[in-house]
């Protein structure tokens, strides 16, 4: 069921659509000075862009900023979606960047995401029927607490997806949905998702093309408020 407005873990969506706004008066977000901060290792501190994005909530009160990597390795430029899957040009448990929650977060399974650190990671939902009704795509990210993703190498599926559920403090991963956001989308802005209920940050991740000399912006958006209304 979909709970009242506190702040989800990071979970990427489409950034425009149907039901949707820009907000004016209400989350807000904008660029942070704030250093990547202690705790993170220095293999995936030094990865990360030294500016980060903090989200605030309509009283001011920060939520959680984001950091995120300097250069994110792509096999291809973007492209069309395979099927279901929107991202076939990332590396599953590829280091897409770091967030902190300055209070408790929530997953996009509405699961309870502890204040602290976290790395997050790209990765594919299973074909297992578990997440009928979530999201059209298969295409998720995960947080794994800072203190125990010590390098910016892909991980291992059981390794990435049981540290995962390390951070929710359960036995299913802490799941983040990836879906790209429309191609002109403004970064970073807050939008607000009338018919789900939920807010939205978007935010450029900096794509490293294999074979272009410079990394191509791709925005994303990211709820930040909010929970499926499946969880």
């Amino acid at each position: 069921m979909m709970r009242s407005m506190r702040a989800g873990a990071f979970c990427v969506i489409m950034a425009l659509g149907a039901g949707v706004s820009i907000a004016q008066d209400a989350f807000k977000v904008e660029e942070s000075t704030e250093a990547a901060p202690a705790g993170l290792a220095p293999d995936v501190a030094s990865a990360l862009n030294p500016r980060g994005y903090k989200v605030s909530d309509p009283e001011g009160k920060p939520l959680a900023t984001l950091w995120l990597r300097k250069e994110i390795p792509a096999a291809t430029k973007p492209e069309a979606p395979k099927g279901n899957i929107q991202f076939p040009f990332l590396a599953e448990s590829e280091l897409i960047g770091a967030i902190r929650f300055d209070g408790e977060g929530h997953d996009y399974r509405d699961q309870a995401i502890p204040k602290g650190l976290y790395t997050v990671r790209y990765g594919l939902q299973p074909v297992n029927g578990d997440h009928l009704g979530v999201s059209p795509f298969r295409d998720y990210s995960l947080l794994l607490p800072a203190a125990k993703d010590r390098s910016v190498a892909v991980l291992a599926k059981k390794q990435f997806e049981t540290q995962s559920a390390e951070a929710a403090g359960t036995s299913h991963p802490a799941i983040l949905f990836m879906l790209s956001a429309a191609p002109d989308a403004k970064a970073p802005a807050m939008i607000h998702d009338d018919q789900k209920n939920t807010w939205r940050v978007v935010v450029p991740l900096s794509l490293a093309v294999k074979g272009e000399a410079k990394p191509e912006s791709f925005p994303v958006a990211i709820v930040v408020v909010g929970a499926s209304e499946g969880a």
